[in-house]
């Protein structure tokens, strides 16, 4: 089982910011693909009492290599002083999918 590719998930303030943390990374060949999913609800511990926001969801595909550079090319990027950026390995799937992420980024 190969699992040098990840889907890396990062909620954004709004839609306007997730296309511009996007189009960065993939201008700069880091992600092979975004999906932007809008009108995400979240609930969330934050300086000691729960907050909630409503945000936009950005569900990234790369390579585990390129881990390091999306999260600092994402704090770079982002408005939140804690953005979150979390690392799943995607452990199977189409082949040709996931060969075209390994083409597809530096």
């Amino acid at each position: 089982m190969n699992t040098d590719n990840i889907v890396i998930l990062v909620t954004a303030k709004d839609k306007a910011e997730a296309q511009k943390i996007a189009r960065g990374l993939l201008a700069k060949k880091l992600i092979a693909c975004a999906n932007i999913l809008d009108g995400v609800q979240s609930l969330f511990w934050w300086e000691g009492k729960i907050d909630d926001a409503n945000e936009t969801l950005l569900v990234l595909k790369s390579r585990s290599e390129h881990l390091k550079e999306i999260t600092v090319a994402v704090k770079e990027l982002h408005s939140y002083q804690v953005p979150e950026v979390i690392a799943l390995p995607i452990l199977g799937g189409n082949q040709d999918y996931l060969n075209w992420i390994k083409e597809s980024v530096k």
